[in-house]
Protein backbone atom coordinates (compact mmCIF):
# COMPACT_ATOMS: atom_id res chain seq x y z
CA UNK A 1 0.00 0.00 0.00
CA UNK A 2 1.70 3.40 -1.21
CA UNK A 3 1.78 6.98 0.82
CA UNK A 4 -0.38 8.55 1.10
CA UNK A 5 -3.02 6.11 2.06
CA UNK A 6 -6.31 6.14 -0.22
CA UNK A 7 -7.87 7.72 3.32
CA UNK A 8 -5.98 9.51 4.86
CA UNK A 9 -5.75 12.66 7.72
CA UNK A 10 -3.64 16.07 7.84
CA UNK A 11 -2.57 15.34 11.56
CA UNK A 12 -4.49 17.86 14.25
CA UNK A 13 -7.50 16.76 16.71
CA UNK A 14 -9.16 18.01 18.79
CA UNK A 15 -7.71 18.23 22.33
CA UNK A 16 -9.34 16.52 24.63
CA UNK A 17 -10.47 18.70 27.59
CA UNK A 18 -8.38 17.20 30.18
CA UNK A 19 -5.05 18.15 27.89
CA UNK A 20 -6.37 21.58 27.70
CA UNK A 21 -6.86 21.71 31.54
CA UNK A 22 -3.18 20.18 32.16
CA UNK A 23 -1.84 23.00 29.41
CA UNK A 24 -3.65 25.56 31.21
CA UNK A 25 -2.56 24.43 34.56
CA UNK A 26 0.88 24.53 33.40
CA UNK A 27 0.89 27.56 32.20
CA UNK A 28 -0.14 29.23 35.41
CA UNK A 29 2.25 27.19 37.54
CA UNK A 30 -0.02 24.78 38.97
CA UNK A 31 1.82 21.58 37.50
CA UNK A 32 5.64 20.84 36.96
CA UNK A 33 6.17 19.84 33.15
CA UNK A 34 6.81 15.96 34.13
CA UNK A 35 3.05 15.83 35.31
CA UNK A 36 2.32 18.03 31.77
CA UNK A 37 4.04 15.48 30.36
CA UNK A 38 1.97 12.50 31.51
CA UNK A 39 -1.09 13.53 31.03
CA UNK A 40 -0.09 14.52 27.11
CA UNK A 41 1.39 10.59 27.10
CA UNK A 42 -1.89 9.13 28.03
CA UNK A 43 -3.81 11.39 26.17
CA UNK A 44 -2.04 10.44 22.82
CA UNK A 45 -2.22 6.93 23.82
CA UNK A 46 -6.04 7.24 23.98
CA UNK A 47 -6.23 8.88 20.45
CA UNK A 48 -3.42 6.39 18.82
CA UNK A 49 -5.93 3.57 20.05
CA UNK A 50 -9.13 6.07 18.66
CA UNK A 51 -7.37 6.24 15.22
CA UNK A 52 -6.33 2.38 14.86
CA UNK A 53 -10.13 1.42 16.07
CA UNK A 54 -11.35 3.82 13.37
CA UNK A 55 -9.30 1.91 10.65
CA UNK A 56 -6.65 4.55 9.46
CA UNK A 57 -3.66 3.14 7.78
CA UNK A 58 -1.21 5.79 9.34
CA UNK A 59 -1.65 7.45 13.01
CA UNK A 60 -0.24 10.89 14.21
CA UNK A 61 -0.11 11.95 18.11
CA UNK A 62 -2.65 14.69 16.88
CA UNK A 63 -0.05 17.43 17.62
CA UNK A 64 -1.65 17.55 21.36
CA UNK A 65 2.06 18.71 22.48
CA UNK A 66 1.91 21.94 20.35
CA UNK A 67 -0.16 24.94 21.05
CA UNK A 68 0.07 25.65 17.28
CA UNK A 69 0.65 23.75 14.23
CA UNK A 70 4.17 25.70 13.49
CA UNK A 71 5.28 27.68 15.97
CA UNK A 72 6.44 25.40 18.78
CA UNK A 73 8.53 23.50 15.96
CA UNK A 74 10.18 26.61 14.18
CA UNK A 75 11.38 28.72 17.39
CA UNK A 76 13.17 25.41 18.58
CA UNK A 77 15.29 25.55 15.58
CA UNK A 78 18.95 27.15 16.54
CA UNK A 79 19.22 30.46 15.44
CA UNK A 80 14.93 31.25 15.51
CA UNK A 81 13.37 33.05 18.60
CA UNK A 82 9.84 33.62 18.74
CA UNK A 83 8.44 37.61 19.33
CA UNK A 84 5.02 38.17 20.86
CA UNK A 85 3.00 40.74 19.76
CA UNK A 86 -0.69 42.63 19.35
CA UNK A 87 -1.94 41.05 16.08
CA UNK A 88 -1.40 37.91 13.96
CA UNK A 89 0.29 38.24 10.58
CA UNK A 90 -2.46 37.50 8.85
CA UNK A 91 -6.10 38.53 9.31
CA UNK A 92 -8.59 35.34 10.11
CA UNK A 93 -12.26 35.96 8.87
CA UNK A 94 -13.34 35.88 12.83
CA UNK A 95 -11.48 34.52 15.96
CA UNK A 96 -8.19 36.02 16.08
CA UNK A 97 -5.34 33.46 17.45
CA UNK A 98 -2.87 35.25 19.52
CA UNK A 99 -0.29 37.30 18.08
CA UNK A 100 2.95 36.08 17.73
CA UNK A 101 6.35 36.42 14.88
CA UNK A 102 9.47 35.35 14.68
CA UNK A 103 13.16 36.75 14.45
CA UNK A 104 16.68 35.20 13.37
CA UNK A 105 19.02 35.65 16.19
CA UNK A 106 21.84 33.51 14.65
CA UNK A 107 22.78 30.81 11.79
CA UNK A 108 19.95 28.55 11.56
CA UNK A 109 20.25 25.34 12.22
CA UNK A 110 18.72 21.77 13.73
CA UNK A 111 19.66 20.59 17.07
CA UNK A 112 19.99 17.58 17.77
CA UNK A 113 18.17 17.37 20.73
CA UNK A 114 14.67 19.40 18.94
CA UNK A 115 12.03 18.10 20.68
CA UNK A 116 9.82 16.97 18.34
CA UNK A 117 12.24 14.05 17.98
CA UNK A 118 11.38 12.85 21.22
CA UNK A 119 7.44 13.54 20.47
CA UNK A 120 8.12 11.29 17.39
CA UNK A 121 10.16 8.66 19.08
CA UNK A 122 7.01 8.60 21.78
CA UNK A 123 4.31 7.96 18.92
CA UNK A 124 5.72 5.26 17.05
CA UNK A 125 6.64 3.47 20.08
CA UNK A 126 2.65 3.69 20.67
CA UNK A 127 2.08 3.04 17.62
CA UNK A 128 3.50 -0.76 17.32
CA UNK A 129 3.42 -2.07 13.99
CA UNK A 130 1.18 0.50 12.67
CA UNK A 131 2.26 3.57 10.61
CA UNK A 132 3.11 6.29 11.91
CA UNK A 133 2.89 10.20 10.00
CA UNK A 134 4.83 13.23 11.59
CA UNK A 135 3.83 16.38 10.49
CA UNK A 136 5.87 20.13 10.46
CA UNK A 137 6.27 23.05 8.73
CA UNK A 138 6.97 23.53 5.52
CA UNK A 139 10.83 25.24 5.17
CA UNK A 140 8.78 27.88 3.29
CA UNK A 141 6.72 28.94 6.61
CA UNK A 142 10.36 29.73 8.23
CA UNK A 143 10.90 32.27 5.82
CA UNK A 144 7.34 33.15 4.65
CA UNK A 145 6.76 34.69 8.55
CA UNK A 146 10.22 36.36 9.23
CA UNK A 147 11.04 37.78 5.70
CA UNK A 148 8.05 38.46 3.80
CA UNK A 149 4.96 38.80 6.08
CA UNK A 150 7.41 40.74 8.15
CA UNK A 151 8.51 42.35 5.39
CA UNK A 152 7.72 46.08 6.54
CA UNK A 153 10.43 45.34 10.20
CA UNK A 154 12.87 42.54 8.75
CA UNK A 155 16.04 43.24 9.68
CA UNK A 156 18.45 40.82 8.93
CA UNK A 157 21.23 39.69 10.80
CA UNK A 158 24.74 39.89 9.60
CA UNK A 159 25.15 36.67 8.11
CA UNK A 160 22.17 37.16 5.79
CA UNK A 161 22.23 40.83 5.30
CA UNK A 162 22.47 41.67 1.57
CA UNK A 163 22.79 37.55 1.02
CA UNK A 164 19.47 36.24 1.23
CA UNK A 165 20.59 33.42 -0.96
CA UNK A 166 22.81 32.06 2.03
CA UNK A 167 20.07 32.45 3.61
CA UNK A 168 17.74 30.05 1.40
CA UNK A 169 21.23 27.39 2.01
CA UNK A 170 20.56 27.30 5.49
CA UNK A 171 17.18 26.54 5.47
CA UNK A 172 18.18 23.87 2.76
CA UNK A 173 21.22 22.28 5.38
CA UNK A 174 18.22 22.70 8.56
CA UNK A 175 15.40 20.71 7.33
CA UNK A 176 17.86 18.32 5.35
CA UNK A 177 19.11 17.41 8.78
CA UNK A 178 15.59 17.07 10.08
CA UNK A 179 14.00 14.89 8.24
CA UNK A 180 17.08 13.09 8.07
CA UNK A 181 17.01 13.35 11.97
CA UNK A 182 13.11 11.68 11.99
CA UNK A 183 14.35 8.99 9.42
CA UNK A 184 17.12 8.12 11.86
CA UNK A 185 14.41 7.00 14.50
CA UNK A 186 11.81 5.55 12.13
CA UNK A 187 10.26 8.07 10.28
CA UNK A 188 9.15 7.19 6.61
CA UNK A 189 6.36 9.59 6.43
CA UNK A 190 6.98 13.19 7.14
CA UNK A 191 4.55 15.84 5.72
CA UNK A 192 5.29 19.71 5.46
CA UNK A 193 2.37 21.86 6.30
CA UNK A 194 2.40 24.98 4.26
CA UNK A 195 -0.48 28.14 4.00
CA UNK A 196 2.22 30.22 1.62
CA UNK A 197 0.77 28.62 -1.18
CA UNK A 198 -2.91 29.68 -0.23
CA UNK A 199 -1.78 33.14 0.62
CA UNK A 200 -0.01 32.81 -3.50
CA UNK A 201 -3.43 31.53 -4.53
CA UNK A 202 -4.79 35.11 -2.77
CA UNK A 203 -5.63 38.16 -5.05
CA UNK A 204 -5.81 40.44 -2.45
CA UNK A 205 -2.68 39.24 -0.66
CA UNK A 206 -0.66 39.02 -4.21
CA UNK A 207 -1.68 42.86 -4.78
CA UNK A 208 -0.88 43.33 -0.96
CA UNK A 209 2.35 41.96 -1.41
CA UNK A 210 3.05 43.51 -4.45
CA UNK A 211 2.36 47.29 -3.30
CA UNK A 212 5.14 46.59 -0.62
CA UNK A 213 7.65 45.12 -3.57
CA UNK A 214 7.50 41.71 -2.94
CA UNK A 215 7.23 39.41 -5.92
CA UNK A 216 5.34 36.01 -4.58
CA UNK A 217 6.29 34.54 -7.79
CA UNK A 218 10.14 34.81 -7.00
CA UNK A 219 9.14 33.76 -3.87
CA UNK A 220 7.38 30.86 -5.01
CA UNK A 221 10.19 29.81 -7.23
CA UNK A 222 12.56 30.00 -3.99
CA UNK A 223 10.33 27.69 -2.04
CA UNK A 224 10.34 25.54 -4.39
CA UNK A 225 13.99 25.06 -5.44
CA UNK A 226 14.46 24.79 -1.27
CA UNK A 227 12.14 21.98 -1.17
CA UNK A 228 13.43 20.31 -4.34
CA UNK A 229 17.15 20.57 -2.66
CA UNK A 230 15.73 19.04 0.37
CA UNK A 231 14.44 16.10 -1.27
CA UNK A 232 17.48 15.53 -3.13
CA UNK A 233 18.58 13.72 0.50
CA UNK A 234 15.02 11.59 0.93
CA UNK A 235 16.31 8.10 1.30
CA UNK A 236 14.13 6.27 -1.29
CA UNK A 237 11.90 4.39 1.32
CA UNK A 238 10.75 7.94 2.81
CA UNK A 239 7.33 9.73 1.79
CA UNK A 240 7.27 13.82 2.32
CA UNK A 241 3.99 15.36 1.20
CA UNK A 242 2.84 18.71 1.27
CA UNK A 243 -0.65 19.72 2.99
CA UNK A 244 -1.47 23.36 1.55
CA UNK A 245 -4.01 25.69 3.84
CA UNK A 246 -5.79 28.52 3.45
CA UNK A 247 -5.83 28.97 6.86
CA UNK A 248 -7.61 27.04 9.97
CA UNK A 249 -8.25 28.41 13.62
CA UNK A 250 -11.35 28.05 15.17
CA UNK A 251 -13.04 27.15 11.93
CA UNK A 252 -12.12 30.19 10.23
CA UNK A 253 -9.59 31.01 7.21
CA UNK A 254 -7.64 34.14 6.08
CA UNK A 255 -6.73 33.25 2.21
CA UNK A 256 -9.25 32.72 -0.45
CA UNK A 257 -8.48 31.64 -4.33
CA UNK A 258 -7.65 28.50 -6.87
CA UNK A 259 -4.93 27.08 -7.46
CA UNK A 260 -4.03 28.40 -10.62
CA UNK A 261 -2.11 30.81 -9.51
CA UNK A 262 0.98 28.64 -8.18
CA UNK A 263 -0.09 25.59 -9.98
CA UNK A 264 3.13 26.22 -12.77
CA UNK A 265 5.49 26.92 -10.32
CA UNK A 266 4.38 24.47 -7.33
CA UNK A 267 2.40 21.70 -8.87
CA UNK A 268 4.73 21.39 -12.23
CA UNK A 269 8.07 21.46 -10.80
CA UNK A 270 7.60 20.66 -6.63
CA UNK A 271 9.18 16.81 -6.41
CA UNK A 272 6.86 15.84 -2.97
CA UNK A 273 5.67 12.59 -3.22
CA UNK A 274 2.01 13.91 -2.69
CA UNK A 275 0.25 16.61 -2.28
CA UNK A 276 -2.69 17.43 0.62
CA UNK A 277 -4.96 19.93 -1.29
CA UNK A 278 -8.18 21.79 0.26
CA UNK A 279 -11.11 21.48 -2.27
CA UNK A 280 -13.74 21.54 0.52
CA UNK A 281 -14.70 25.22 -0.17
CA UNK A 282 -15.36 27.26 -3.41
CA UNK A 283 -12.55 29.29 -1.85
CA UNK A 284 -10.39 26.56 -3.68
CA UNK A 285 -11.47 26.76 -7.12
CA UNK A 286 -11.91 24.04 -9.56
CA UNK A 287 -9.75 21.11 -10.41
CA UNK A 288 -7.92 22.46 -13.63
CA UNK A 289 -4.76 23.19 -11.97
CA UNK A 290 -4.27 19.75 -10.99
CA UNK A 291 -3.30 18.91 -14.71
CA UNK A 292 0.01 20.37 -14.15
CA UNK A 293 0.26 17.72 -11.43
CA UNK A 294 3.36 15.45 -12.63
CA UNK A 295 3.13 11.85 -11.31
CA UNK A 296 2.73 12.83 -7.69
CA UNK A 297 -0.28 11.56 -5.68
CA UNK A 298 -3.31 14.08 -4.70
CA UNK A 299 -5.11 14.03 -1.55
CA UNK A 300 -8.47 15.69 -2.20
CA UNK A 301 -9.37 17.44 1.22
CA UNK A 302 -13.43 17.76 -0.04
CA UNK A 303 -14.75 16.55 3.07
CA UNK A 304 -14.20 19.76 5.88
CA UNK A 305 -12.86 19.31 9.45
CA UNK A 306 -13.99 23.39 9.94
CA UNK A 307 -18.09 22.27 10.81
CA UNK A 308 -19.77 19.39 12.07
CA UNK A 309 -22.14 18.45 9.00
CA UNK A 310 -21.29 15.26 7.18
CA UNK A 311 -21.59 15.81 2.95
CA UNK A 312 -23.38 14.30 1.38
CA UNK A 313 -21.52 10.94 0.34
CA UNK A 314 -22.60 10.94 -3.39
CA UNK A 315 -21.53 14.24 -4.09
CA UNK A 316 -18.30 13.66 -2.95
CA UNK A 317 -17.79 10.87 -5.02
CA UNK A 318 -18.92 13.08 -8.27
CA UNK A 319 -16.12 15.60 -7.30
CA UNK A 320 -13.25 12.85 -7.54
CA UNK A 321 -14.78 11.21 -10.37
CA UNK A 322 -14.53 15.08 -11.46
CA UNK A 323 -10.98 15.32 -10.27
CA UNK A 324 -9.77 12.40 -12.02
CA UNK A 325 -10.30 14.05 -15.46
CA UNK A 326 -6.99 15.76 -14.63
CA UNK A 327 -4.91 13.59 -11.97
CA UNK A 328 -5.51 9.70 -13.16
CA UNK A 329 -8.28 7.97 -10.33
CA UNK A 330 -5.12 5.31 -9.16
CA UNK A 331 -3.30 8.90 -8.39
CA UNK A 332 -5.71 10.42 -6.05
CA UNK A 333 -6.57 9.62 -2.70
CA UNK A 334 -9.19 11.76 -0.27
CA UNK A 335 -9.11 13.14 3.46
CA UNK A 336 -10.34 15.86 5.34
CA UNK A 337 -9.22 19.38 3.86
CA UNK A 338 -7.62 20.29 7.13
CA UNK A 339 -6.76 18.85 10.77
CA UNK A 340 -9.27 19.60 13.15
CA UNK A 341 -7.36 21.82 15.30
CA UNK A 342 -4.20 23.29 14.02
CA UNK A 343 -3.91 25.39 17.42
CA UNK A 344 -4.83 23.99 21.07
CA UNK A 345 -8.56 25.98 20.72
CA UNK A 346 -9.43 23.82 17.97
CA UNK A 347 -12.44 23.71 15.69
CA UNK A 348 -15.71 24.09 16.22
CA UNK A 349 -16.87 21.16 16.72
CA UNK A 350 -17.11 17.47 18.57
CA UNK A 351 -15.18 14.98 19.23
CA UNK A 352 -17.71 12.79 17.78
CA UNK A 353 -18.49 14.93 15.12
CA UNK A 354 -14.56 14.52 14.64
CA UNK A 355 -14.69 10.72 14.46
CA UNK A 356 -17.34 11.14 11.97
CA UNK A 357 -15.84 12.90 9.58
CA UNK A 358 -13.08 10.31 9.69
CA UNK A 359 -14.99 7.50 9.16
CA UNK A 360 -16.77 9.24 6.13
CA UNK A 361 -13.59 9.96 4.57
CA UNK A 362 -12.83 5.97 5.01
CA UNK A 363 -15.74 5.39 3.45
CA UNK A 364 -15.89 7.11 0.65
CA UNK A 365 -12.60 5.72 -0.10
CA UNK A 366 -13.52 1.92 0.09
CA UNK A 367 -16.30 3.06 -2.05
CA UNK A 368 -13.97 4.49 -4.68
CA UNK A 369 -11.05 2.52 -4.88
CA UNK A 370 -10.55 -1.59 -4.06
CA UNK A 371 -7.18 -0.95 -2.44
CA UNK A 372 -8.65 1.62 0.02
Amino acid sequence: MTRPYRYDIVGSFLRPEKLKEARAAYAEGRISQDELRETENACIEELVEKEKKVGLHAVTDGEFRRGMWHMDFLEELNGVQKVDQKNWSVEFKGSKPKGATLSFTDQISFPKDHPFLAHYSFLKKTAGDTDTKMTIPSPSMLHLITCVRSSDTYQPIERYKDNEALLFDDIVRTYTDAMLAFYDIGCRYLQFDDTSWGEFCDTGKREAYAAKGIDVDTVGRHYVDVINRILEHKPSDMTITMHICRGNFRSTWFSSGGYDRVADILFAHCHVNGFFLEYDSERAGDFKPLAKIKDQYVVLGLITSKFPELEDKNRVIRRINEASLYVPLDHLCVSTQCGFSSTEEGNQLSEEDQWNKVRLVKEIAETVWKDA
